[in-house]
């Protein structure tokens, strides 16, 4: 080049790198968790009405915002929010049988849309990765 110091690139001019076995499992471990609670929460929303429902989304939004300020990342808010989700959809189809776990009511659709919420919400407010350097303003 030109002989001028130069800062160092940016985080996104990096190569993008596998992420390592123990993360891979930790994101895993995340998903099944955040699929547990929803199955929990699909069971509890209906027993006990209010308190149930409160409780169900409660617990999400404590393991969604737990997990993404532990790992640091906001894929820790992410995978336990996918877990969730994933199960809560295979909850609402109907079997072949006529049997169903969600009925068609102000609680179920609370506890759907307000499950989703909560879900985007954590990974909005999860922590960020940034690049390295000083506390100090980047350039513009």
């Amino acid at each position: 080049m030109n002989g001028r110091n130069e800062p160092p690139s940016s985080a996104l001019a990096q190569p993008l790198r596998p992420p390592s076995l123990g993360r891979v499992a930790l994101y895993a471990g995340l998903f099944v968790l955040g699929a547990v609670l929803g199955v929990a929460g699909a069971l509890l929303q209906p027993a006990w009405f209010p308190g149930g429902l409160l409780l169900a989304l409660a617990a999400e939004a404590g393991l969604c915002a737990g997990a993404g300020r532990a790992v640091g990342r906001r894929g820790g808010a992410v995978a336990p929010a996918l877990g969730w989700a994933l199960a809560v959809v295979l909850l609402t189809t109907s079997r072949p049988e006529g049997d169903f776990l969600f009925a068609a009511g102000a609680g179920s659709y609370l506890f759907l849309l307000g499950g989703i919420a909560v879900a985007v919400i954590c990974a909005t407010l999860a922590p960020v990765r940034q690049p390295d350097g000083g506390p100090a303003r980047l350039r513009k």
